[in-house]
């Protein structure tokens, strides 16, 4: 295959998805690979004196289209896969390690970037540049620049294991969550499950030309038959399933994997001078180290505690009030909270759903993006994409300026992994003259339109669409030089601040009245039911935040110790849950070994910042409400001092710049119910 007839290697703006096929990736990531290092090559041999043009820019904008393309292919290994992606991203994974080595254990290059970093007082430079230069040399300093040849080959081999294995540990995950069904032919085992539940079930079987109900393991389906189903031994079943995922002694097992990940990044960060992979990782964010973390998981653990205490008793007794149950289990939770919000509330997720008919949803977001920033949102079907069911649209300003490409993907397919998350195709960026919109996608898994109904959310659905949506804002109006600076480019616990923010606005009628209509007869939601998800909105908050504090620990738990000790992945983990568990341990499951935030994702050592940045969120709101929710003046603040900033300026100092002061830790207290 010639270059030409490769469109990976074409320079492209849109993402030319229906003309790239498979065969494709390999040769472009090779190529490109070496394009870009010969660019690298050229910096790190340049005779010029040592400059912040010739070196840290040079470097910045270097390798574009092999940045380009990586993020085409990653993204479609995790919402587009299959067996041959993931053959090629277990084949890639490791060249592109290797490239970022070769770069940040260029002993060169390296002395290029320090001299400029040690005149950077001299220079006039801007803040952003001040920024891209202090991460440029911490990017080598923190990477191995400072080792010796021994030291750095050792680095090498650790991090082509680790690029090889987490791609592992997340296939392994995506084949069990496919894996299983529970098949169900007989129909009273349907009993309480909701009419559209039903439904999608008998589809699912009926796309398999199967009869009767088929459940699996993607949340859609999951979720539903948790809270709803009385037939408490398929719940128990459904829930073995899901906890076992990785966690069976088959070919997708995840217990080595999890114990190598862990005892590798030790390794690495021993290597670099650090104690602990959280030491490492900590450094570059605003908690700063492992002590501070887990005094502030600690802290909530205490303050959560009473009250999560007094939610699990006061759940136990329902259910045995109700129908005798007295071992209260890890299945029987979701079901009986269910019924107890009702009783409390008179409301329950199949009250609400018909008012929340997606696409309604997605208007409900636009509209608040523009009442808060001005953003028009056109659909458009001219776009490309991965597959039928994304929709594109274009964004653009008050002045009618495009501003990004979106792209929203929704709904579960055996190819996407669970859960939900934002990303792009293409980085904001000014390259000279040149100005780079972004194109961001969200990717979701929604619940499916079906024969009779359109995909009607749960209102933990409507605010997971709202979360990724502020995350994609994040990304869409980014508004600086650099790519590695731009949008959601920030420090990890600063990250869920604009998606967790936009997460408040669903619980306002003002803001329910814009979308929340009934699919059939167009009425708004009624106030009665606005009133009840207000009163409802810190049910089980106790029990939820013990929940989040002690996924926080687990993570501390493998990242801010030596594992080196942790022979048996189950019996560490019920050690680090013993202070947070209430229902009784299930012996078929584990958590870690499915854990792919940490283990496969970007927050190891940072799933406290769900936790940390909600204090960020709730002082956030609470400077929205006071000024006025849909006030285009406080709108238009944030989005200029928090959203279009990326990374260019330390997290506080943009926060305190939109909201006047550091925030106040009691909003999130006052909001959650916990003082």
């Amino acid at each position: 295959m010639s270059n030409t007839d490769n469109p990976l290697l074409i320079p492209f703006d849109l993402a030319p998805f229906s003309k790239v096929k498979n065969e494709h990736f390999f040769p472009a990531f090779e190529i490109l690979i070496k394009e870009a290092k010969a660019e690298i090559d050229a910096i790190a041999d340049s005779t010029e004196t040592p400059t912040f043009e010739n070196t840290i820019e040079a470097m910045e904008f270097s390798g574009n289209q092999l940045d380009r393309v990586s993020s085409l292919f990653f993204n479609l290994n995790s919402a587009e896969t299959n067996d041959e992606i993931q053959k090629i991203a277990q084949e890639v994974s490791p060249l592109l390690t290797e490239f970022g080595n070769d770069v940040t254990l260029n002993p060169d290059l390296f002395k290029r970037v320090k001299a400029v970093y040690e005149t950077k007082d001299s220079l006039d430079l801007s803040p952003e540049q001040i920024t891209l230069l202090d991460n440029s040399y911490k990017g080598f300093s923190r990477n191995g620049a400072n080792l010796n040849d021994t030291d750095k080959d050792q680095l090498r081999e650790i991090d082509n294991k680790l690029s090889k294995i987490k791609l592992t540990y997340g296939e392994n995950l995506l084949a069990e969550t496919n894996g299983y069904e529970l098949h169900i032919s007989d129909e009273k085992d349907l009993a309480g499950l909701p009419a559209g539940t039903k439904e999608a079930a008998a589809q699912t079987a009926k796309s398999q030309g199967a009869e009767g109900w088929v459940f699996t393991l993607h949340y859609p389906s999951y979720g539903p038959f948790m809270k709803y189903a009385e037939n408490r031994e398929l719940r128990k079943k459904l829930s073995v399933a899901y906890g076992s995922r990785g966690f069976q002694k088959n070919e997708f097992n995840n217990e080595e994997i999890t114990l190598d990940i862990a005892k590798l990044r030790h390794q690495r960060a021993n290597l670099l001078g650090y104690d602990t992979h959280a030491n490492f990782v900590l450094e570059e964010r605003m908690a700063m180290s492992p002590t501070k973390v887990k005094e502030f998981l600690n802290d909530m653990l205490i303050k959560a505690k009473p009250f999560a205490q007094k939610e699990f008793d006061e759940l136990a007794q329902f259910a045995k009030d109700l129908d005798g149950t007295t071992d209260l289990q890890k299945w029987d939770s979701a079901f009986y909270a269910e019924k107890l919000k009702k009783k409390l509330f008179n409301l329950d997720d199949e009250q609400l759903k018909p008012y929340f008919k997606l696409e309604n949803v997605i208007e409900g977001a636009f509209t608040v993006a523009n009442k808060l920033f001005g953003l028009t949102f056109k659909k458009v079907d001219t776009i490309d994409t991965y597959h039928p069911e994304v929709e594109t649209y274009e964004v653009h300003d008050s002045n009618n300026n495009l501003v990004s490409i979106f792209y929203g993907d929704f709904f579960p397919r055996s190819g996407k992994r669970n859960g939900a998350w934002m990303t792009s195709f293409k980085s904001q960026q000014i390259n000279g003259s040149k100005i780079e919109r972004p194109h961001v996608s969200n990717v979701c898994n929604f619940t499916k339109p079906t024969e009779t109904k359109p995909s009607l959310l749960t209102f933990d659905e409507v605010t997971t669409l709202f979360h990724e949506f502020g995350h994609g804002l994040h990304g869409m109006l980014a508004n600086t030089t650099y790519p590695s600076l731009s949008g959601t480019s920030v420090f990890w616990d600063f990250v869920e601040l604009p998606s967790q923010v936009l997460e408040n606005w669903c619980y306002e009628k003002e803001c329910l009245d814009l979308f929340a209509k009934h699919y059939e007869t167009g009425e708004t939601i009624p106030m009665e039911f606005v009133e009840k998800i207000k009163e409802s909105a810190n049910f089980m908050e106790g029990l939820a935040t013990l929940r989040q504090v002690s996924f926080g620990l687990l993570d501390m738990s493998w990242h801010g110790q030596n594992p080196e000790g942790i022979t048996d992945v189950k019996s560490h983990e019920r050690k680090t849950f013993d202070k947070t568990a209430f229902t009784p341990d299930v012996a078929e499951n584990c958590m870690s070994v499915a854990f792919s935030h940490i283990f496969n994702g970007g927050y190891s050592s940072g799933y406290y910042s769900y936790k940390w940045a909600e204090v960020l969120d709730a002082d956030a709101f609470a400077f929205f409400k006071e000024k006025g929710i849909f006030d285009r003046e406080t709108g238009m603040s944030f989005a200029t001092n928090i959203l279009s900033k990326g990374g260019t300026e330390h997290p506080m100092k943009l926060y305190k710049r939109f909201r006047g002061q550091e925030p106040n830790p009691d909003a999130l207290l006052e909001r959650a119910g916990l003082v």
